[in-house]
């Protein structure tokens, strides 16, 4: 007896179905159902839907329609050599100039002066030149040859930028100046101008109308960052974009844009400071611990080689509460000043107000000082600042602070010709720093005389100078007051 045909198992022929997934506006996080606050930037009611995306590669290979893949022996380096742009404290960031096909994401807050440093950087580009003007809204360095730059400004009109371009002096004929903020206008413009520099200011106002979202968003950002980078990538024209920046400080988008590019810069300043610092985060090209210095003005903005002076005081005779120290900013040392002053309080809490100094870090100095050096406080309000805005973060000031405060309590003036560096520990002990040589070559560059430096450290004194060597804080305090009366002793 034959038997019937046996029940065969189908073979599934569907496709697996994405899950849904939510995103977040503000940083790009994604999840597979909606909460109402970010996991990652904690950010309230960003979290919105999302198109799924399809699973499995959508790619298939072609063959390379550009260029084949070369033995490295054979590729030419010439264009990958940094172009000059003629603002020196930028090159120093960004290792040289700008690198053909490179793309440089700018982050700052508003108002800082980004858009004027890069309307400076593409006249000098344009005209060709590579040195700096003697002094802001100067005469340009000697022009090379001349070149195109797109600038794209999503922010403002081009009469708004016009007229800054004419208080700065940055009109150049090679400069053309385009105000868009649709994507395929912008790479329209490119392919018709074919410009050998190209500024966008900024990537979040521009938007592509063939991606959902508005201006901004996720979405936006990342289309718009993908297809200028396609272009310089194409083309070897190197992309400057302008970022905006969260209420935190952070770059605003979603983090792929960082790791996108190839530079990224940040550009600091208090608003009511001229000093303007640029640091690079992200550098492919050159290093990242390099800051740029600049002086923000109403006839524009000026690479500063020798800041120190920002950070002093010129009022001639020392007075009580006042001591130098100097910070490393990158690979770059600055000399400032740290003012204290200690008053008896009303209150039964006293006050204790910082600018530029960390609040915390001032606590403990006091603390040190109350315990080890049987400085009394306590019912006394104290104020540090420092001069010119500069912020000092790192441990090394600490040293300088605790001698300013003495000076204040006890209204002695300490001798205007001598630093402190060192940071101090809770045990009140003096702890060594890095780039101590560094720092006394600055000092001793100025015209400072003594210097007071954790002990054991090994380091020669520069020319000119002498170095008092401490242990403890008390051992600080009695080198700095007995210097001052060898200096009163000696004027006698």
């Amino acid at each position: 007896m034959s038997e019937g045909p046996r029940n065969v198992p189908s073979v599934a022929t569907t496709t697996k179905r994405a899950k849904p997934a939510y995103t977040c506006g503000e940083c790009g996080w994604t999840t597979a159902k909606w909460v109402g606050r970010c996991g990652e930037c904690q950010t309230w009611g960003s979290v919105t839907d999302s198109v799924p995306a399809q699973v499995g590669p959508r790619t298939t290979a072609v063959l390379p329609t550009r260029s084949a893949a070369l033995p490295i022996s054979e590729i030419d380096v010439d264009t990958a050599r940094a172009t000059p742009t003629g603002v020196d404290e930028l090159d120093r960031v960004l290792g040289g100039g700008l690198v053909p096909g490179a793309v440089v994401l700018l982050a700052g807050e508003p108002g800082v002066g980004k858009s004027t440093l890069l309307l400076s950087v593409a006249s000098n580009f344009a005209r060709g030149v590579t040195a700096p003007a003697t002094r802001a809204g100067g005469p340009p360095g000697p022009a090379g040859e001349a070149r195109t730059v797109l600038y794209v400004t999503g922010e403002e009109s081009a009469g708004q930028v016009r007229l800054r371009a004419e208080r700065i002096g940055a009109l150049a004929p090679g400069l053309l100046l385009a105000s868009e903020t649709d994507l395929a206008t912008v790479l329209g413009h490119i392919d018709v101008a074919a410009p050998e520099m190209l500024v966008v200011d900024s990537v979040q106002t521009i938007a592509s109308a063939q991606v959902e979202g508005a201006p901004g968003g996720v979405t936006q950002v990342r289309e718009v960052a993908g297809a200028l980078i396609a272009v310089a990538k194409a083309r070897g024209v190197p992309v400057i974009l302008v970022g905006h920046v969260t209420k935190d400080g952070t770059i605003a988008g979603p983090r792929t844009l960082e790791h996108l590019v190839d530079v990224v810069c940040q550009f600091e300043g208090d608003r009511h400071s001229r000093l303007r610092m640029v640091r690079a985060v992200k550098n492919r090209y050159g290093p990242t611990d390099e800051v740029g210095c600049f002086d923000l003005s109403e006839h524009g903005i000026e690479g500063l080689s020798d800041p120190s002076g920002l950070f002093l005081s010129h009022g001639g005779a020392a007075a009580p509460g006042s001591c130098v120290t100097v910070t490393v900013e990158g690979r770059r040392p600055l000399a400032v000043e740290l003012q204290s002053l200690v008053a008896p309080s009303p209150l039964a809490n006293p006050r204790r107000a910082t600018s530029g100094v960390d609040s915390s870090r001032l606590a403990m100095i006091l603390a040190v000082l109350h315990r080890h050096a049987g400085l009394r406080v306590a019912d006394q309000d104290v104020y540090v600042s420092t001069v010119g805005g500069a912020k000092v973060t790192e441990p090394a000031a600490d040293l300088a602070a605790a001698l300013a405060l003495v000076s204040a309590r006890s209204e002695r003036a300490l001798p205007p010709a001598m630093i402190a560096v060192g940071e101090v520990g809770l045990a009140g002990d003096i702890r060594p720093v890095t780039g101590l040589d560094r720092r006394l070559g600055e000092a001793a560059r100025l015209g400072y005389q003594r210097a007071v430096i954790p002990a054991g450290t090994g380091v020669t004194a520069p020319e000119g100078m002498i170095l008092l060597e401490a242990e403890h804080i008390r051992d600080a305090i009695a080198l700095a007051v007995g210097a001052e009366a060898e200096r009163q002793s000696g004027s006698r």
